[in-house]
Parts: C-alpha cells; structure tokens; sequence
C-alpha cells in the first residue's frame, strides 16, 4: 500500500462525503469502511459493529448528556437576567462598562454549562436587547459575546473535554482542573480588549449610569447566589473528590432543577423542551463519536498514523515547531469543521506524532481546546457565530469581524500557554498529585 495514495484517497472521501452534505458521524464512518475495504484485508462490517459498541459503552460518556441537560434547563430559567443584574452595578466604572457583563457572565456561565454555544445564547438572549436598550454598539456586544462565549469549552465542565479525555484516555477530572487558570487568564484577555476598544472609541459606549450605594450593589449581587451555589456543587463536588466528573454532572442537573423551581422559572412545558434539546445534541455527538471511533480502529489497521508519527520525528521539528504547525491546520479545519468532529477526528491520527514529540497529552487537551475554541468563531461553521446572528438579526459577515479581536485573542492566549505549560499543568498537580 502507497501511504500517500491511500491518504488521498480517505481525504477524497471525507471531501466529497461532507460537500455533499453528509453528516459528519456518517461520513467519518465511511472513510473508515473506504480504508478498510480498500486498504487491508479486515472485514469492515464486523469491525463496524464491534467499535461501534466499544465506542457508546463507556461510563465517562454518561457525563455528556447531563452536562447538556443541565444546561438546556438553564438556558430555559431566569438564571441569566439574575446574572446580568446581579454584575451590572459592578462593572459601571470599568473601561467599557456593562460590556464586561457578557465576558463575566459567559465566563460564569461557562462554569455551570460546558457548551459554548448554550453559554453564548443564555447570556446573549438577556444582555444584546439590553444593552441596545442603554446605547452600547452593536460591534462589540455581539464580538464579546461571541467570543466569550468560547469560554464554555475551556472553563469547566467541559463537553469537549469530556470528548477529548475518552479519545485521548486522559483523566477527565485532570482536564477540567487544567483549564481552570487558562480559563480565567482567557476572561481577563478578553475583558482587555473590550477595555481597549472602549478606550480608543470613547464615543460608542454611552456614560456609566448613576453611581449605586455599595449596600445597594451588595443587595443586587445576591441575584448571584444560586448561579455560585451551583458551581460549588459541581465543581466543588470533583475538587474535594466526593464526586467523579459522571457524578457531578448528575448533580448539577438536580442543582439546575431545584434552581429553576426556586426562581419560578420551571414549568412541565420548560422540562420537556430542555430533555428534547439534551436528546437532539447527545445523539448528535453520539454519532460523530462513533463515527470516529470506527474510522480510528480503521486508520490503526491501515497502519497510517504510525507512519504519520514517524514521518513528523523524521523531520526532527520541535515540539514549539510542531505546536504552530498544529495551530495553522487547526485553525483552517475549523473554517470546516465544528469542535467536537475535529477533535474526535484528529486524535487518532495525531496522537501518536505528538506523544513521539514528547508533548504531555494533557497540556494537548488543552491546545486542542483553545483551537477548538477559535474554530466556534471562523465562519462558515462557527457555531457560535450563528447562535449570535440569530439572536441579534445581524448578517454573518458582520459578527464574524466583530468577533476577530478575541479570535485574535485566543491566538495570543494559545501562544502564553505554550510559552508558560505551568498555567495548565499546577492546579491538576496540586489537586491530584503529578502523574
């Protein structure tokens, strides 16, 4: 077998199969059983059957679907106008003022939901009408909002991190320990550049509002109780190792419940509608995992990854080398492709080369999540994009180039991560021990 026949030809495949309009658990599949039919002597069907179950009958998997319940019954409850009258009376004096409300609360958000597109919308429906109502630009709510609302992946729970962990076999609590820091340099980036913008366009952010009394904001920020109490439930739960990641997600869930029955936001109808939206996507996930996890089994017997691997050592790039290559292919993929199908679609096939460069797979997870992350603002498949379009009634083209600083932020935050591996690296070695 050609190496470089064979992969032209799966690449061929994938290309035709997505341009068609395929959907991408399905196509993954069928550059699988292209490989094995065409490129070995293993029986497609039964190798088919067999990963596909190997694949769906993992206990780590059952965190995802909680993790998107719990966040489709947040979305549906009175959570985000709580947040975002509970941080308003503290950012009036901030440069960029109550712009710093869709950074602080995605960032929040992002600790109780783990879908970047789910945190985007929860805040975006609540803070875009308001803050149109006060003056402020459209610009820069909908690029705060759509990049920010990146911080989904990164800030645990993360559903990506959960997909990455079972692919990579990594520790799923390490993960979500990892992208703590990450995750707050990240909001502190983020709230710099609306800052920034703030700073050299004075005149499209309107004047701070009346200033409140200190009591007066105390008494507002208790609207901030429920939303902490429950990331102290989730992740307090995993910290203190009372809970796996699995188990935490379950309680988030009866968290998100009891909240939304507090508030007043519950009703059977809001029930209902959160379990359809958690099926919709879980299935959706469901198939591009499985979908990968048989085009990963045919890759492993056509032999390509190991000689991917050695191809990568024999060019004798370091790992700093290999990390920006990485980031361009990535970041093209992610013109392409959603998060979740490149992440399950390139650990097969790069794995190998960067655990042979020496790269702790762990710090990858991260990486990989930080790219994943811009891929949720490149168009045409930026999720995130068309969450914010929706919601704001705005073409594409206009919130894909109000979302281009912090997409050039995340370029930034994955060069200080590769620069300083410690920001990843200490707070899962506090918590866990090294490894």
């Amino acid at each position: 077998m050609d190496p470089l026949f064979a992969s032209l030809v799966l690449a061929a495949t994938m290309v035709i199969t997505l341009v068609a309009g395929v959907w991408i658990g399905i196509s993954l599949a069928a550059v699988g059983y292209v490989a094995l039919a065409f490129f070995t002597h293993r029986p497609p069907g039964l190798l088919f059957g067999t990963t596909l179950w190997g694949a769906s009958n993992s206990w780590a998997l059952t965190a995802l679907p909680m993790f998107i319940w719990m966040g489709e019954i947040l979305f549906r409850s009175r959570l985000a106008e709580d947040m975002f009258r509970g941080l308003a009376p503290w950012m009036q004096r901030l440069p960029g003022r109550l712009l710093h409300t869709n950074v602080v609360g995605c960032g929040i958000f992002a600790a109780i939901s783990g879908s970047s597109a789910a945190t985007a919308a929860t805040v975006g429906k609540m803070t875009i009408p308001e803050l149109r109502r006060r003056g402020y630009d459209d610009f820069m709510i909908l690029g705060s909002l759509a990049g920010s609302g990146t911080l989904g992946l990164l800030i645990p729970p993360s559903i990506t991190m959960i997909v990455y962990g079972v692919a990579a076999q990594v520790s799923i609590a390490r993960l979500f320990m990892a992208g703590v820091i990450p995750g707050i340099v990240l909001m502190l980036m983020f709230s710099l550049i609306v800052g920034g913008y703030a700073l050299l366009y004075p005149a499209r952010v309107p004047p701070a509002d009346p200033s409140m009394p200190f009591m007066a904001k105390l008494s507002e920020s208790r609207r901030l109780i429920p939303v902490v109490l429950l990331i102290i439930l989730v992740l307090g739960s995993i910290y203190a190792g009372f809970a796996t990641p699995t188990e935490s997600a379950v309680l988030g869930v009866v968290g998100a419940v009891i909240l939304a029955l507090a508030t007043g936001g519950f009703t059977w109808t809001m029930m209902w509608e959160s379990i359809g939206g958690a099926v919709r996507t879980t299935c959706m996930i469901g198939m591009i995992l499985s979908g990968a996890a048989f085009l990963s089994t045919a890759m492993g017997f056509t032999g390509l990854p190991v000689r991917f691997a050695d191809w990568i050592v024999a060019m004798n790039l370091s790992p700093l080398a290999l990390i920006a290559a990485l980031t361009v292919v990535f970041i093209i993929m992610g013109c392409f492709i959603d998060g979740i199908s490149m992440v399950v679609l390139t650990t097969s096939v790069l794995l190998p080369a960067v655990s042979a460069a020496g790269i702790d797979l762990l710090w990858f997870g991260i990486f990989v999540v930080l790219v994943v992350e811009m891929a949720q603002v490149t168009p045409p498949v930026g999720f995130n994009l068309y969450v914010i379009q929706s919601l704001a009634n705005r073409r594409m083209g206009y919130v894909g180039l109000a979302s281009l600083p912090f997409f050039a932020g995340m370029i930034v935050m994955v060069a200080i991560v590769t620069a300083a591996p410690g920001l990843v690296s200490w707070l899962p070695n506090q918590m866990f021990g090294h490894p």
